[in-house]
C-alpha cells in the first residue's frame, strides 16, 4: 500500500471504525457522545414546541381580543344608525 491510499476516505472510515470496535474506550466516549447529542436535541425539541405553544396561545388571545373590538364597532355603528348619536353621547346627556 502506497502512502496515499491511507489518505483515501474509504480507508480512514475502516480505521475508525476498527479503533471504535476494538477499544472500551472509544465505545464508551462514541456512546456518551450519542446519549448527549440525543438529550440536546431533545431539549431542543421541548424548547421549539414550548415556543409554538406560546405563539398559538398569544395568537389566540389577540384574535379574541380583535373580536371583542370588532363587536364593540359594531354595536357602537348600530347605535349611531338607530340614535344619530353616539352611545357615549348619550350617556354623558
Amino acid at each position: 500500500m502506497a502512502l496515499e491510499d491511507y489518505f483515501e476516505s474509504e480507508v480512514g472510515i475502516a480505521v475508525a471504525a476498527t479503533a471504535i470496535v476494538f477499544s472500551p474506550g472509544l465505545r464508551n466516549l462514541v456512546r456518551r457522545g450519542i446519549v448527549y447529542g440525543l438529550a440536546g436535541a431533545m431539549k431542543a425539541g421541548d424548547a421549539v414546541a414550548g415556543a409554538a405553544r406560546g405563539a398559538a396561545n398569544q395568537a389566540q388571545q389577540t384574535a379574541v381580543a380583535g373580536v371583542a373590538a370588532a363587536q364593540d364597532t359594531a354595536d357602537e355603528a348600530r347605535t349611531v344608525s338607530k340614535t344619530g348619536r353616539t352611545a357615549r353621547t348619550a350617556q354623558g346627556e
